[in-house]
């Protein structure tokens, strides 16, 4: 995929996720107002406006595909599509925000919670923290909560993620190695 082909996929999907999110907001403005998300779902904390998200989310969008397009162009040089790794984990972390929406929606309030730590968990052996498990987090929880609290829910996971995956695992494969080394020499 070329820098140009890049661009022209950057807009489209930035433009389309713009439409949603602003066609969403002006349904809910003439369906009864734009609502208002308590942060953690608490009347006496700070409530963030769905409008908010009309600005925030197409920047988070064109945002996350020039790091992702950073990263193709580092590993590929740009001669091949995005890769099925990058469709598969968008695709998966949209999935799973989905879910989580539903479940918190429906009244199981406990779901979400496993959901999350198996989230953490799976940090271990999966790059969660990547771009496009970060849109595609957040793109599946905007009808649900809003524009502004997937985006700090999801970065305190990407962050979760990234010291799981890289620092923790990194040393426990590290010490595994060590271990396994010292078994072969005795």
């Amino acid at each position: 995929m070329t820098r140009q082909n890049f661009l022209k996929t950057r807009l489209y999907c930035t433009a389309i996720i713009a439409i949603v999110i602003w066609s969403l907001l002006v349904w809910d403005h003439f369906h009864g107002g734009v609502p208002s998300h308590h942060v953690l779902h608490r009347e006496d904390l700070p409530a963030f406006s769905n409008w908010w998200g009309g600005f925030l989310i197409p920047l988070l969008t064109w945002f996350l595909f020039s790091r992702i397009q950073g990263r193709i162009s580092k590993n590929s040089g740009f001669d091949t599509t995005i890769p099925a790794n990058v469709f598969y984990g968008f695709l998966s972390a949209l999935i799973f925000g989905i879910l989580l929406s539903i479940f918190f929606t429906a009244g199981f309030e406990e779901l979400p919670l496993y959901m999350i730590i198996g989230l953490i968990l799976t940090s271990l052996f999966l790059p969660i923290y990547r771009a496009e498990c970060f849109l595609g987090f957040v793109v599946g929880m905007i009808y649900t909560f809003g524009g502004v609290l997937p985006i700090l829910i999801v970065s305190i996971l990407t962050l979760i993620g990234a010291i799981m995956y890289l620092i923790v695992r990194s040393g426990v494969l590290f010490i595994i190695l060590k271990v396994s080394n010292l078994k072969i020499i005795k």
